[in-house]
């Protein structure tokens, strides 16, 4: 007797045990679970973040190499590493001695120049003066000429004048007509001698002006000052080295603006689709794991990036929050990017099979399973969205049998 107590109470108790798993299994027939179950396709809440490793990273204009576009010997260098620098303070200093020199002899060209624009400016008149009171002596000369000569004409026809005198008058005239001519075309020649001899004389004063213009801009080469305020990252050379400016220009320091930062996140090919500019992010750095930074998805670059075969983008994020002091340039951020909530259709993705190149799911229905195509979207742990195949309330098989594919992944 003292037995038969003991064994009912506890086949009871395995009784018990057995009605709790069924019923337990029957009310998570709708999540996902272990092979064989059925679970019914419904709309679910997808968690709206995408997850990516980036790092931060100066904005464009942010970080600045200053160098020499000239060479020389550095005179003085006011830099160190890690000193703050304002806009247009002097960095570097060099050597002026030969530049100077070329700077005067540029100047001495330009006062030849002025002087022998002047003295054209001042004797082209009088020579072209000179050349129009001939021309007038010579056209009253030949007007003299030219009546003495119909004067001589007509009395040689009234027997008066002899032939040799109204010969003598026509020779008279003609050499002055050609005095004429000739004083006319003096006149042109001075006049175009110096409408040339001016312009190149004007373009010898521009072309000294000029050049002197350069000397004093190569001059003004010798002192580097910083285009932007920021810290000196690093410094390239010394006090009394010399520097050759050749196809590219050397550097002297690297400025950073460390108030000008921004994060380079990369993110997968899977789900750079969800990815939109405008949209929040949040990230942290390991420098300080407890603290969140807020910032704002800006651009997303066009072209693809490989890290350890996997195709990524790079999206860049603008930080909103105060960060003075704490980032600096190529700290790793782990970045969540909020997405917009999205209510789907979704099945476990253990659901979901490969055949002949499409995703097929099992689909019960009177008790038998019947093999469906479907079209999946975006998956959300251990869910897969159902762009279209099902529709809500069908149940589909976990466990389907794997026929000529594989599970989807």
């Amino acid at each position: 007797m003292e037995r038969r107590r003991v064994v009912v109470p506890a086949v009871a108790a395995s009784l018990v045990a057995v009605a709790v798993l069924v019923w337990l299994r029957a009310r998570d027939g709708d999540e996902a679970g272990g092979p064989g179950e059925v679970v019914t396709v419904a709309p679910r809440a997808f968690a709206a973040t995408v997850a990516a490793i980036g790092a931060v990273k100066p904005q464009i204009g942010a970080e600045v190499r200053v160098g020499s576009r000239i060479s020389g010997r550095v005179r003085r260098l006011r830099a160190n590493i890690g000193d703050r620098i304002a806009k247009g303070q002097v960095i570097a200093e060099l050597e002026t001695a030969e530049l100077d020199a070329v700077t005067a002899q540029r100047r001495a060209e330009l006062k030849l120049a002025e002087a022998k624009l002047a003295a054209f400016e001042t004797l082209s008149p009088e020579e072209v003066a000179r050349a129009e009171a001939d021309v007038a002596r010579f056209e009253a000369t030949a007007k003299l000429a030219a009546e003495h000569w119909e004067r001589q004409q007509t009395l040689f026809r009234e027997r008066v004048a002899t032939r040799a005198e109204a010969d003598a008058a026509r020779e008279q005239h003609m050499v002055a007509q050609a005095q004429l001519e000739s004083a006319r075309r003096d006149l042109e020649l001075v006049r175009t001698g110096s409408a040339e001899l001016r312009k190149q004389a004007e373009a010898d004063h521009e072309r000294a002006r000029a050049a002197l213009q350069s000397a004093l801009v190569d001059r003004s080469f010798t002192v580097l000052t910083s285009p932007i305020s920021g810290i000196i990252a690093s410094v390239s050379t010394q006090e009394g080295e010399t520097v050759a400016a050749g196809l590219s220009a050397p550097t002297f320091v690297t400025i950073v603006d460390l108030d000008r930062l921004q994060v380079d996140a990369f993110v997968d090919e899977v789900d750079i689709g969800k990815v939109k500019a405008g949209q929040p992010a949040v990230f942290t750095v390991d420098a300080f794991p407890a603290r969140d930074f807020t910032g704002r998805v800006r651009a997303i670059y066009p072209t693809a990036t490989i890290q350890d075969n996997v195709v990524k983008y790079v999206v860049v994020i603008d930080i909103a929050d105060e960060y003075g002091g704490l980032l600096r340039p190529e700290m790793t951020a782990s970045v969540r990017i909020e997405l917009e909530p999205r209510k789907v259709l979704a099945v476990p993705t253990a659901a979901i099979r490969r055949q002949d190149g499409r995703s097929v799911v099992y689909v019960l229905n009177d008790g038998r399973a019947a093999v469906r195509n479907v079209r999946v979207g975006w998956r959300d742990g251990p869910w897969v969205e159902i762009v279209e195949g099902l529709v809500a309330g069908e149940r589909v098989l976990l466990d389907a049998p794997a026929t000529g594919g594989e599970e989807a992944r």
